[in-house]
């Protein structure tokens, strides 16, 4: 499988401030690569340099087995993109929005707009300009104009915002068949990470422009992500029985009554008996394991743990 996008040291400055600080990302051929990261965090800076919208100021872009430069523009026509809020001829059907596109594309094949609309499921508004549209309405038809070309790399920026949640399901479905069906690459950034954990098999996590992990997702089903969870009013006390009586240092001071615990010696039914003698009371416990969010948040915050 090649590398077909791929950045070295990618670092963008506005007025003399770093909001993407030294990226190195590589992104497989036909893979789903879900992006995560906070608001603000230079996802969508990022996918504007990888379009040549917005100039790196150090770094260097990889696309297709080519290195991009201010000047690149025949790469784009392999890419479907859209980066933050989709625009569109309001006054225009969503046909027309999407044959002017094909038009400038230089793509010219009216069955393949009507297999984009119906693929995402935009169908009986023939007549309709897209000012009536819903914003769900608008973001489908933002994702119908990115693949219509049948590109090899799609590049979709937060692409199920506007969605309800069996909107995000379709599409979901969507991305999933055209990585499968037509190889395409998909770069999908989000803050939403369950729907990322549902599609990606490779996940970038970004924070404050800075490149925090790269993992691929069955990597990380694979490493060992089972935990406890213990709900009790005694917190401290409970805190010090694992640490003292059943020297467990590996665990994790949620909140004001909840602890997960890392360490795997030790039986759930083992950690409740040393509770129980010590007359703390327990609400609850129970086996566990990491979901994406939790292992974000980790990735994000810092795992901190209690010692």
């Amino acid at each position: 499988m090649s590398v077909i996008v791929s950045t070295n040291h990618l670092t963008k400055s506005f007025q003399g401030k770093e909001v993407v600080s030294d990226v190195s990302m590589n992104i497989q051929q036909g893979q789903i690569y879900g992006f995560l990261g906070p608001n603000g965090a230079g996802k969508t800076t990022i996918m504007k340099m990888l379009l040549n919208l917005v100039k790196p100021t150090h770094g260097e872009i990889e696309m297709f087995g080519e290195k991009i430069n201010h000047s690149s523009k025949d790469y784009l026509k392999r890419i479907g993109s859209i980066i933050e809020y989709p625009i569109f001829y309001d006054k225009l059907t969503a046909m027309d929005n999407l044959e002017l596109h094909c038009e400038y594309m230089g793509f010219y094949n009216k069955k393949a707009i009507k297999e984009a609309l119906e693929m995402v499921q935009l169908v009986g508004i023939e007549g309709k300009p897209v000012k009536d549209f819903s914003l769900g309405m608008k973001q489908r038809l933002g994702i119908a104009r990115a693949i219509t070309t049948k590109p090899d790399l799609l590049i979709l920026d937060e692409p199920i915002n506007g969605l309800d949640p069996v909107g995000m399901k379709e599409m979901r479905n969507v991305f999933s068949m055209l990585s499968k069906e037509y190889r395409m690459t998909l770069l999908i950034s989000s803050h939403l990470l369950g729907e990322i954990e549902h599609i990606a098999d490779t996940i970038g996590i970004i924070k404050q422009g800075q490149f925090i992990q790269e993992i691929s997702l069955d990597t990380l089903r694979g490493q060992s992500t089972a935990y406890i969870e213990l709900e009790t009013h005694d917190l401290k006390k409970a805190a010090f029985v694992l640490e003292n009586k059943l020297q467990i240092n590996n665990f994790k001071v949620m909140d004001e009554s909840v602890i997960r615990i890392y360490e795997t010696s030790l039986s759930q039914a083992d950690i409740s008996k040393a509770l129980i003698l010590a007359d703390i009371s327990i609400e609850s416990i129970n086996k566990k394991s990491i979901s994406l969010e939790d292992y974000f948040i980790d990735q994000i915050d810092g795992v901190e743990k209690h010692a």
